[in-house]
């Protein structure tokens, strides 16, 4: 999660965008299988169903799929779909709250995209 988003989001939004990052940065790719539940419910010290419960909106939205007694395993184009549905959320979630807290400090946009960050 980024310092952006909200730290009152439910504990399964924030698990799911920690998976959508890990995703997105290549460290699942399509065919590969996903922690278990189980698995991940112990790294992040939240409860498997909570994990199941990401996991499946995950399976909703055609990003896995869950085959019985094995797993859940990214699908073919997940990445793809995934980055334009991350876009989308950026643009239009959270973009128009960064450009108005810029806008609030008065800073140049040129100049935050000329800065090196530390």
């Amino acid at each position: 999660m980024t310092a952006l988003e909200h730290e009152d989001l439910p504990v399964y939004l924030k698990l799911r965008a920690i998976i959508s990052a890990a995703i997105l940065r290549g460290q699942f790719r399509a065919g590969d299988q996903l922690p278990s539940v189980r698995a991940l419910a112990a790294e992040h010290g939240a409860n498997p169903l909570t994990v199941a419960k990401a996991y499946q909106s995950f399976q909703d939205d055609g990003y896995v799929e869950v085959r019985r007694g094995v797993g859940m395993f990214v699908l073919a184009g997940a990445v793809e779909r995934l980055r334009a549905a991350e876009r989308e959320r950026f643009l239009t979630g959270m973009w128009p709250r960064v450009r108005d807290h810029i806008a609030l400090l008065g800073l140049d946009v040129n100049e935050l995209l000329d800065r090196e960050t530390a």
